[in-house]
């Protein structure tokens, strides 16, 4: 929906809270046109079912209304005398229109200085859930996200199995676009395995249907830094069509909401602005060879040949700390697809290692999955490029020959009517030949360079589709074996991460021990 359609949608739900409230307001001592007036009929509604003014602002909140709104069409009912479980039930199933019987067809009298408490112990809990629910909520949308790393594209740096907090204040907190989902979960809900949204997929209706018209326009609260070359960053894939990571066609258009597309995390190494390459596997940025931070350790896949007799591999691979898997190919060749270089330099030194061959296509040898699928580019993952990275209010000259680099950029996510007729571009009915970008945009990739399905494969990664930046590891797991060392440590930095899990247990036990003495004190006194 427009901002236009949106507010006069909003104006629509103001009138028929209006109509529907208006007699109740007059019941608790307000006029009748404080029930139309938008926000200020909230605030004032606040005062009549004895809650405090900032409920105001959480139902005006995308996901969080959602849980809100049911509470205060019951605790509406409740300030007028309605207790019963048969009108909390009426209440929440009529969607608040219960209200509009209240107004209309009962005399009800206002309940001054009502009890606010819950009546039994069932009300009681229910009240503690649903507050626990907007509280996680609030945190988990607008500040802190958690996440768990599930592949090993940022291996060494993230490991399959660590368990992140995900700032979401750093670039800013993106708004929720999908305003009909399930809170705290991403585009599946756990062990029923249903989608948490209501949302048409489907080609056919994405004009037509009224469920993606219910999608708020595309709005982040400012933050306070950008993202900088070489940041880990979480961000929904752009060409999202997964049910199997490995089975995506980057080309399709499969239409889930932008904040329902899957969650990915990689490296940012080419920001808006930059002119980016990849030679030889190594990423070069503006013409000079791009520089990791320490903790970041690049691997790429190599053929190794033993020289007499067989080696074991698994043995290889843990006492070399050789990340991914292996596998024996003929001519009693063994294949390891990722091995960092400083595994390599201790790998090849092997008494028994005769042949160590990097796996690296040769420049010039088109992989028609990669990045941007056009015959004419003659890439692949490890010579690649160059192509500018578009940079908000940046202007570029526009062709047939460039038009397959920024065309997904132009159509998709900057939403408008391009078509090609011979040499002639058109954009929204007019031919040009140069384009203005609307947002920023990025260049994802794993520091696993051949086992990291990333923007050579889809592209650029609109800041749109930025999620935030990932902070802290809380956990860490392989497997069943907790990794102990990675327990609460950072995630940039310089140096060997340090756990601050002791240091945070200690505070732990003396909070409790704090808490624990203060009320035996206060028993005694």
């Amino acid at each position: 929906m427009t901002a236009t359609q949106w507010l006069v949608f909003f104006v629509v739900i103001q009138i028929i809270h209006g109509l529907g409230t208006w007699k109740l307001y007059v019941k608790a001592g307000r006029q009748a046109w404080e029930a139309f007036i938008p926000i200020f009929n909230a605030v004032v509604l606040m005062k009549i079912i004895n809650r405090p003014w900032w409920w105001t602002i959480l139902l005006f909140l995308p996901i969080i209304n959602l849980i809100m709104f049911p509470v205060v069409w019951v605790e509406t009912a409740r300030s007028f005398g309605k207790n019963t479980y048969l009108d909390t039930f009426l209440a929440v199933i009529t969607l608040g229109f219960y209200n509009y019987y209240l107004n209309y067809f009962v005399d009800v009298e206002y309940v001054t200085d009502r009890n606010l408490q819950p009546k039994s112990s069932s009300g009681e809990w229910v009240s503690s859930i649903l507050f626990a629910i907007v509280a996680a909520t609030m945190v988990h949308t607008y500040f802190m996200q958690p996440y768990v790393i599930p592949s090993s594209s940022l291996e060494k740096s993230l490991l399959v199995g660590d368990f992140l907090l995900v700032s979401k204040f750093h670039y800013g907190a993106r708004v929720p676009m999908t305003t009909v989902a399930a809170p705290m979960v991403h585009d599946t809900i756990p062990v029923i395995k249903k989608k948490s949204y209501m949302f048409s997929d489907d080609f056919t209706k994405r004009k037509t249907s009224w469920l993606n018209k219910l999608q708020f326009p595309y709005l982040r609260i400012p933050g306070f830094e950008k993202i900088d070359r070489n940041e880990i960053v979480v961000f929904n894939q752009p060409a999202d069509t997964l049910l199997d990571m490995n089975a995506f066609k980057p080309d399709r258009n499969y239409y889930k909401p932008i904040d329902k597309k899957t969650n990915l995390v990689k490296r940012c190494v080419g920001v808006a602005g930059d002119t980016l390459e990849v030679r030889d596997g190594f990423v070069y940025i503006n013409g000079e060879k791009n520089v990791l931070p320490d903790r970041a350790h690049l691997q790429f896949s190599y053929f190794v040949k033993p020289k007499q007799y067989q080696f074991n591999p698994a043995q290889m691979k843990e006492r070399y700390d050789i990340t991914d898997g292996f596998g024996l190919m003929r001519d009693n060749t063994y294949y390891f697809s990722a091995i960092s270089d400083e595994a390599l330099e201790k790998f090849k030194n092997h008494p028994n290692v005769g042949e160590i061959i990097p796996n690296k296509q040769e420049k010039g040898k088109r992989d028609p999955d990669i990045f941007p699928h056009d015959p004419n580019y003659k890439w692949n993952v490890d010579n690649f490029g160059p192509l500018y990275i578009p940079k908000k209010g940046a202007s570029i000259n526009l062709s047939v020959d460039n038009l397959p680099l920024y065309k997904r950029v132009i159509s998709e996510y900057e939403g408008n009517d391009l078509k090609v007729n011979g040499n002639q571009i058109s954009i929204n009915g007019e031919v040009t030949s140069t384009y203005t970008f609307k947002q920023d945009y990025y260049w994802m990739m794993g520091d696993n360079r051949h086992n990291s399905i990333d923007a050579r494969r889809w592209g650029f990664v609109p800041f749109d589709h930025v999620v935030g930046k990932p902070v802290f590891i809380w956990m860490s797991w392989d497997g069943f074996k907790p990794r102990w060392d990675r327990f609460f440590t950072t995630v940039s930095g310089t140096g060997k991460a340090t756990s601050f899990l002791i240091p945070f247990l200690v505070v732990l036990a003396g909070w409790f021990g704090f808490n624990k003495w203060r009320k035996h004190k206060k028993l005694n006194s």
